[in-house]
């Protein structure tokens, strides 16, 4: 980590250097300003095309990016329009035709190399998400990173994937699972992880020999611009064609497109519970298959065994880490009331050592929320949790600095089953309850919509396997003496419930991208049937 923090300052310099005096004419964009000439590294101009399907264009409006560290603009990217869209899938779909006749361990390699074009990129590429996203230097490069290790999980993947040979009851015969690809992906990312996402989903979809097509958020479309730029290269060095990898910036109308598209054979939909509510039902109507990562409302348990030296700082990575915006974010701190006042003593002296700054600084822990809408829905989340009977013990207001920056916030008072406590902020306030035995705050954690990302702290090896049981968290994510963030890519990464049901990255994830056919190969010269029935 601290290698990451001093190779920051080379990599992003900082907009207000000491000794830096501007231009004449200096842009009125940040990408066309000396201190960001890092930017052109990775391809970006004043002026981007945000499709891609093996030639970059775009007919549709001009966005503009913003820093949510100062909001100022940092470059345009002209969007999709729907003729653009027509065009990608029509063009996607023939590249499937070629990917998919490749051997999956040769699309291994492909993707082994969009992995070490990544780690080439790692920094400059981080430093993007941090001016764009707003999360800290070392985040960004850390999201850049988990997109390089899935790759590299995905390589041995394309050795892996099919399915057995199963044991006929019939002699002379042979069943056999057959794995195939679904055909094309359509991935829709959200603004928190504009890298990873992307990267979980579109290197095992590549492996199982899929074509993708990618729509990241509006606001953090450079990104994407710059990823899908890296990953174009390996295609084009590799006589690829680039529609295999896709890239289609836009809005709802393509969001809208992608859902109700019956040529879209699996849909990702990574974003808000009331979003992908409307994206389930459209691709449902058609019979389509998607793979929902929604929100998630996680709750942290600490019970009076617990070691506070682990409890304390799990609980500020996962409740202010990315300032909140994480969809594994602890939004829920439930205390044994034996050691509630100790623990919230403990954990604002812990808040009140934050290092708040711009998220290029290597001394800075905690960055700005991504929009000036989310600053208030932060602010209208505090006043609820006030009017509901909460006290603000730290936090709770707008920081006096340029751009989205809130104080990270702790609230007491509040009962378990609160409006305000059972809605899903996506910023950094952390709910403080009190609880007196294990089968009530068991049920607490469960009672909310959402079933993402769960953690208990304790000693009690009962307590833990009572936990991880039928009868203990009810979320796709359940964890032991660790933070509610931090997933390891090797496991299967989704939730339950409201929170949708998909499953990325590792563990047997890949089944999502594929499609399952049993077959029956009769090699005898008779024709038994099956359960012994005669037709004669």
């Amino acid at each position: 980590m601290l290698g990451w923090r001093r190779a920051a300052a080379s990599v992003l310099l900082l907009p207000r250097r000491a000794g830096w005096r501007p231009a004449a004419a200096m842009s009125s964009l940040l990408v066309g300003q000396p201190q960001y000439a890092w930017l052109r590294e990775l391809g970006l101009q004043e002026d981007n095309p945000g499709v891609y399907n093996g030639r970059w264009g775009g007919g549709g409006q001009v966005v503009t990016t913003y820093c949510p560290a100062n909001n100022e603009p940092i470059a345009r990217v002209r969007q999709a329009s729907l003729e653009d869209y027509e065009e990608t899938v029509k063009k996607a779909k023939e590249a499937w035709q070629v990917w998919a006749d490749i051997p999956a361990p040769k699309r291994g390699e492909v993707v082994r190399q969009i992995g070490d074009a990544l780690r080439q990129k790692i920094k400059v590429l981080g430093s993007l998400v941090s001016l764009e996203m707003g999360k800290i230097y070392v985040e960004g490069v850390g999201e850049v990173q988990e997109y390089v290790d899935v790759c590299d999980y995905a390589v041995g993947l394309s050795r892996m994937i099919g399915g057995p040979v199963l044991p006929s009851e019939r002699s002379g015969h042979a069943l056999i699972e057959q794995w195939n690809p679904v055909g094309l992906v359509g991935i829709i990312t959200a603004f928190n992880f504009p890298v990873a996402v992307y990267g979980w989903n579109s290197a095992i979809a590549m492996i199982c020999g899929n074509a993708c097509l990618w729509k990241g958020a509006p606001t953090t479309s450079l990104t994407s611009v710059a990823v899908t730029k890296i990953v174009a290269k390996v295609l084009e060095d590799n006589k690829i064609p680039g529609a295999v990898c896709s890239l289609i910036c836009g809005g709802a109308d393509i969001g809208t497109a992608m859902a109700r598209d019956e040529r879209m054979d699996l849909l990702s939909f990574t974003g808000s519970t009331e979003v992908g509510k409307q994206v389930a039902l459209m691709v449902q109507e058609r019979f389509g298959r998607s793979l929902l990562e929604l929100g998630g409302n996680n709750a942290i348990i600490v019970f009076e065994d617990a070691d506070l030296n682990l409890v304390i700082p799990s609980t500020l990575f996962a409740a202010v880490g990315t300032a909140g915006q994480r969809c594994t974010t602890a939004r829920r701190l439930f205390l044994h009331e034996n050691i509630h006042d100790e623990v919230v003593e403990k954990l604002v002296k812990a808040y009140a050592q934050v290092r708040i700054g711009d998220p290029w600084d290597s001394d800075t822990l905690y960055g700005p929320l991504h929009t000036k809408a989310a600053v208030k829905m932060f602010l209208d989340a505090v006043e609820q949790a006030k009017q509901q009977g909460g006290s603000v013990v730290y936090g709770g207001k707008v920081i006096n600095r340029p751009g989205n920056y809130v104080e990270p916030t702790i609230v007491t008072g509040l009962a378990h089953n609160a409006p305000i406590v059972h809605t899903e902020t996506f910023a950094p306030i952390l709910y403080v309850l009190k609880f007196k035995e294990e089968e009530e705050v068991f049920a607490w954690n469960n009672e909310v919509k959402q079933g993402l990302s769960s953690s208990i702290f304790t000693r009690d090896l009962g307590r833990i396997f009572r936990w991880l049981g039928p009868k203990g968290s009810d979320c796709g994510i359940v964890n032991v003496n660790i933070p509610t963030s931090g997933a390891e890519i090797g496991g299967a990464f989704g939730g339950e419930k409201h929170t949708g049901g998909g499953r990325e990255s590792g563990s047997d994830s890949w089944k999502l991208y594929m499609k399952r056919s049993t077959c029956t190969i009769n090699y005898s010269k008779d024709l038994p049937l099956a359960q012994g029935i005669k037709f004669q």
